[in-house]
């Protein structure tokens, strides 16, 4: 999370490459003729003999480095509680400069530490908000864990859908109406193939399912339905006791396990923010849920520091960006030079919130469509503003401190006739 910053004041200036093991430094002090070299290991005895260096300067120091992984957070909360300036220099920037530096693409430690070096005394970097000092360190573990979470349940889940299901009993996929619910996962552990359900009559079947499923309507018809199909079933005809089974249930374990993770992250995320100001705006905006909301704050921290909607759809990466030279103009696209997860978190909402109930999202989407409803790239266009107005609006409620509102309010007619 950043902000541009323009040339740091007067002072020392000290470059950082961040690794693993080892940190290369370069530090340049006003008026010395020579840049002193250090390598630092990533220890709490090598940490405090650079700031103890750095302190004994006597001048103010102003230290960056780029993100690399999160190997560099140790470092740089350290050097924020000593009192230094903290800058964060981007990859794609670096790489770049260093290129036109060195007219080459070869790198090395000590080469990226003196084009580091370089951005910062010309101002080409941005200031580190660390998320511990930002007081968001919690939101963003959660946040990030809930991604990890979720991905890893869908890979189990395409391995069921793909594998096990098509072999042992294909049908039942019809049943299933999406993949946040566990009662569908909880049916397969007690009935993992067609065999386990026809060896009961149909009304012992639904008596003994009926707890399984949870609440449903027309349950009964439901499980009937099921019954019937298990019959005319076409897959394998494997007996309930098989290894073949266990381990169709070992797997179906797996997946209600990270739904389980996944829901206990949702309620801790719930509490933790439920006395969050900016959570409840931005929970009141359509399209966005608790994990929206979530990641919004995890990724963009205190959306009141971007002083225009511009700044924040820029760090969003949803600004417009054109190539042009002389003549020639290219196609505008939007730049995707920015936070990925948010742009997608936001992409995501827009989605939801076009689907919804009246709102200025789906009455602009209705709008942008209108003169095509089939034009598939008219849509994809359609939904990439949508995107870029929920970050607006995001940026405004926060802002603002104002609840949103579904449309702008006109003038109200007083319901009089004209004279004229």
């Amino acid at each position: 999370m950043t902000r541009p910053q323009l040339t740091p004041p007067a002072g020392v200036l000290v470059a950082i490459d961040v690794a693993k093991a080892r940190n290369e430094v370069l530090i340049e002090v006003p008026g010395s003729g020579r840049r002193r070299r250090l390598s630092v290991l990533n220890t709490r005895a090598e940490h405090d003999r650079l700031i103890a260096i750095l302190s004994d300067l006597g001048q103010p120091v102003t230290c960056g480095f780029e993100a690399t992984g999160n190997y560099h957070r140790p470092i740089a909360w350290r050097l924020l509680q000593a009192g230094f300036a903290v800058r964060l220099i981007s990859s794609v920037a670096l790489a770049r400069t260093r290129e036109a530096l060195h007219n080459g693409w070869d790198k090395n430690d000590p080469k990226d530490a003196q084009v580091m070096l370089h951005m910062i005394r010309i101002g080409a970097s941005q200031v580190y908000h660390d998320p511990l000092a930002a007081g968001i360190n919690d939101v963003q573990e959660l946040s990030k864990t809930h991604d990890a979470v979720s991905k890893a349940k869908t890979e189990v889940l395409h391995r069921i859908l793909t594998h096990y299901l098509p072999l042992y009993f294909p049908e039942v996929d019809r049943f299933r109406h999406n993949s946040r619910s566990d009662w569908f996962f909880a049916f397969l552990d007690r009935f993992p193939t067609p065999a386990s359900i026809t060896a009961l009559s149909k009304e012992a079947f639904i008596a003994a399912a009926w707890d399984v499923v949870g609440r449903k309507v027309a349950k009964a018809q439901l499980l009937g339905d099921i019954y019937e199909t298990a019959r005319s079933s076409i897959g394998l005809p494997v007996p309930p006791d098989a290894p073949a089974v266990s381990m169709l249930r070992l797997v179906i374990g797996e997946v209600r396990g990270l739904i389980q993770q996944r829901d206990a992250i949702e309620a801790m995320a719930d509490a933790l923010l439920t006395d969050s100001s900016d959570y409840k705006l931005l929970r009141r905006i359509p399209g966005i849920g608790p994990i929206n909301a979530l990641t919004i704050l995890a990724e963009a921290g205190d959306l009141r520091r971007f002083g225009h909607h511009r700044q924040f759809l820029k760090f969003c990466g949803l600004d417009l960006a054109t190539q042009q030279s002389g003549t020639f103009r290219g196609q505008t696209k939007l730049s995707k030079y920015g936070n990925a997860r948010l742009r997608r978190t936001l992409w995501l909402a827009g989605q939801v919130a076009i689907r919804q109930r009246e709102n200025g999202f789906r009455d602009k989407f209705e709008r942008y469509i209108a003169r095509d409803r089939h034009n598939a790239d008219l849509r994809r266009k359609a939904l990439t503003a949508i995107t870029a107005k929920m970050a607006r609006v995001v940026h405004a409620v926060v802002k603002r401190g104002d609840d949103y509102r579904p449309f702008v309010e006109g003038p109200v007619p007083g319901g009089r006739t004209p004279l004229s």
